[in-house]
C-alpha cells in the first residue's frame, strides 16, 4: 500500500521550532518531488515549501523564507520541513504531497497534485 504518513505537528508558542516529517511507505520517494502544503482554519491550501527529487531544487513560499528549511534523507525515505521563528499564521494542517517528474531537479508548491498524506496539526499560539 502506497503510503505517506505526516508527523512531528503539535503546539508551540510563537517563536518556536517544529520539525516535521513526511515518510513514505509502500514506495521510495528518492524519484519524487516532495512539496509541503498548509490549509489555515477556514482557509484554502497554501504551498509552502518543494524540494526536487535529485535534492537540488529547494523553494519556499514568501511567507515562510528564512524560517523554513526542506530537506530529505533518501535512505530513510523521508522529507524533513523544519520550521522556526513559528508565528501564529502559520497555523494550519501541514500535508506532504510526492509528485513525479521526469525532470529530477523541479518541484513546485504552486499546484497541489499527487500522493498526498492525512497531515498533521501545527498550532502555534501567541
Amino acid at each position: 500500500q502506497l503510503q505517506l504518513v505526516e508527523s512531528g505537528g503539535g503546539l508551540v508558542h510563537s517563536g518556536g521550532s517544529l520539525r516535521l516529517s513526511c515518510a513514505a511507505s509502500g514506495f521510495f520517494l528518492s524519484s519524487d518531488a516532495i512539496a509541503w502544503f498548509r490549509q489555515a482554519p477556514g482557509k484554502g491550501f497554501e504551498g509552502v515549501s518543494c524540494i526536487s527529487a535529485n535534492g537540488a531544487t529547494s523553494k519556499y513560499a514568501d511567507s515562510v523564507k528564512g524560517r523554513f528549511a526542506i530537506s530529505r534523507d533518501n535512505a530513510k525515505n523521508t522529507v524533513y520541513l523544519q520550521m522556526n521563528s513559528l508565528k501564529p499564521e502559520d497555523t494550519g494542517i501541514y500535508y506532504c504531497i510526492a509528485s513525479w517528474n521526469p525532470d529530477h531537479s523541479l518541484c513546485t508548491i504552486l499546484t497541489r497534485s499527487g500522493q498526498s498524506g492525512q497531515g498533521t496539526q501545527v498550532t502555534v499560539s501567541s
